[in-house]
């Protein structure tokens, strides 16, 4: 019923910028907020950013403080990571995700993949040295 479609993935020098997007499509029945996850191979996949539903509040993981930073648009049901000084440590798989519940609060609520109920396939993002 929820589709979640991202663009923007691809190879890039370290140091350089990317743009990711996500449009959700179909009923997002009110959810909390909107993530960026990552999972690299052979790693867990890990939290990158949030942001809730209204776009007053963004929750970033401390190793892309300063660098990317997360944004939406409810008009068009998308949310947006820009990355700046991209580190070949940055390269994994992207997913954006669809935020239904809450267990907690703050940081570590918005950080668990638990909370996030759908998810889009994944853009490949690279960072060459």
């Amino acid at each position: 019923q929820v589709q979640l479609v991202e663009s923007g993935g691809g190879l890039v020098q370290a140091g350089g910028s990317l743009r990711l997007s996500c449009a959700a499509s179909g009923r997002t029945f009110s959810p909390y907020g909107m993530g960026w996850f990552r999972q690299a191979p052979g790693k867990e996949r890990e939290f990158v950013a949030a942001i809730t539903w209204s776009g007053t509040t963004t929750y970033y993981a401390d190793s892309v403080k300063g660098r990317f930073t997360i944004s939406k648009d409810n008009a068009k049901n998308a949310v947006y990571l820009q990355m700046n000084s991209l580190k070949p440590e940055d390269t994994a798989l992207y997913y954006c995700a669809l935020k239904r519940t809450t267990f907690g609060r703050g940081t570590y609520d918005y950080a668990n993949t638990i909370n996030y109920s759908y998810w889009g396939q994944g853009t490949q993002v690279t960072v060459s040295s």
